[in-house]
């Protein structure tokens, strides 16, 4: 039985990708900086401490995840926040709450009888 299947729901391949791009703190800053919108590249890399290449990589996992697109417009890489994934991981954590606080609920009613 897998993880997902362990913490009580399905999680799909997507799902994984967004929470694994999430796990990495120069990638959640670049989604917060996308949150505020769209940046070139160069842009985002500026308070990075690290190579192009490197944000270029963190980009790259940011965009298969699906959290992030970017166009191109000569030589300029524009990237934008794809709020569908962020609401994907909100759905799924939602739920998780939801149903803590009902097992919660139903032990508070356990405990007053």
């Amino acid at each position: 039985m897998n993880a997902a299947a362990v913490a009580g729901g399905q999680v799909g391949p997507s799902l994984d990708l967004v929470f694994q791009a999430l796990a990495d703190p120069s990638r959640r800053a670049i989604v917060e900086r996308l949150a505020r919108g769209p940046a070139s590249v160069s842009e985002l890399a500026q308070p990075l401490e690290m190579a192009l290449p490197s944000v270029l990589q963190h980009l790259q996992l940011l965009e298969a995840s699906g959290l992030v697109r970017s166009a191109k417009t000569g030589r300029v890489r524009t990237c934008r926040i794809n709020s569908t994934a962020l609401d994907q991981a909100e759905r799924w954590i939602s739920r998780r709450r939801s149903a803590m606080e009902r097992a919660f609920d139903r032990l508070g009613d356990f405990l007053k009888e």
